[in-house]
């Protein structure tokens, strides 16, 4: 009789840490934008967040609003190579917003979940997925493609930062997947590692693509939008939807597939576009916007494919049941809270 509510809960944690993540996900796209329009320096943009995030998590560690895992050498060690995956993403993610309109980050965005579920069959050893989700995949490849060939606005740069995320992205999603089944983290520990491990490889980046020129250069000249209100409260935003994103983002990794994880993110799209519309002036075309539809069609129909953990034994669930019992927990604290 216990096995239906748990199944409930289950299903309730699940939702709500997909929807938490799909929210995050559509706004903090949008914002992103604003935030490089209004502070066009791209590494120091995601360097604030890193430290919001990292900072944020130690904070609230501190006065008990949450538990992460202590920071520890051998850790670090073992999370390094993620961390370094999802610094290039998130690096290239921005770069490609600087150089290129959302509809070029979105065609790309989306070719991700067939890659990821090929990576997935070859890397991690997951079965095939059926011929609906396949087919759900193709489709949402083929409705991004036409939605972005109504759009001429492409050039060599953006191209190059489209391709460039388009590995980094995918490598990401199948990567920190097997990270954060192997590296025995709760939720938390893995929002600070990734943001405190990344904001210490910021400053690298900077002497390599020659950012810290463009900062010391507008500083001197007082440039850049520094101080303007308008620029703060766009890359304030970015920082607190960053932690809360980090937070979604593992939580909901932990509670579905690589693959259903980075459909989610293809689909959170739509919102981004429908806000593209409205603020910028360069987007697809009425036939673009069917072609979006399709690509929605695509997430609609896809289906999770079923992994080796319902045919292998109950021994074998124990790791990913606490995985998400953590988050069956952090849903009924907050729903007590309120």
């Amino acid at each position: 009789m216990t096995s239906i509510p748990v199944d409930s809960n289950k299903q309730l944690a699940t939702g709500s840490l997909v929807l938490g993540y799909a929210l995050c996900s559509s706004l903090l796209a949008v914002i992103n934008k604003l935030a490089i329009t209004k502070f066009n320096f791209p590494g120091l943009l995601t360097a604030l967040q890193y430290v919001t995030s990292a900072l944020g998590v130690w904070v609230f560690g501190k006065v008990g609003l949450l538990y992460h895992d202590a920071f520890t050498y051998e850790t670090a060690k073992k999370f390094l190579p993620a961390a370094i995956v999802f610094y290039l993403a998130i690096f290239t993610n921005t770069n490609l917003l600087r150089h290129a309109n959302v509809d070029t980050f979105i065609v790309f965005r989306s070719l991700t979940p067939l890659l990821v579920a090929i990576a997935d069959i070859l890397f991690r050893n997951q079965p095939v997925p059926s011929k609906l989700t396949f087919m759900s995949l193709f489709i949402i490849l083929g409705g991004a493609v036409g939605y972005v060939a109504t759009d001429s606005a492409f050039n060599l740069t953006a191209y190059s930062w489209a391709f460039a995320y388009l590995v980094t992205i995918t490598s990401e999603m199948v990567y920190i997947k097997h990270i954060v089944s192997n590296v025995g983290l709760n939720t938390w520990g893995l929002v600070f590692y990734n943001n405190l491990l990344s904001l210490m490889m910021a400053p690298l980046f900077w002497i390599l693509t020659g950012e810290y020129k463009e900062v010391f250069a507008a500083l001197g000249s007082n440039a850049g939008n520094w101080f303007q209100f308008d620029s703060f409260v766009a890359v304030s935003l970015s920082c607190v939807f960053g932690l809360a994103i980090s937070f979604f983002g593992f939580a909901a990794r932990r509670a579905i597939s690589a693959t259903a994880f980075t459909v989610t993110g293809v689909v959170n799209k739509f919102l981004t576009v429908v806000i593209n519309v409205l603020i910028w002036d360069k987007h697809a075309t009425p036939f673009g916007l069917v072609c979006l539809l399709f690509t929605l069609a695509g997430g609609i129909l896809y289906q999770q494919s079923v992994t080796r953990a319902v045919t292998e034994p109950v021994l074998k669930h124990t790791n990913s049941e606490a995985n998400i019992n953590e988050e069956i927990h952090l849903v009924k604290k907050s729903d007590d809270e309120d």
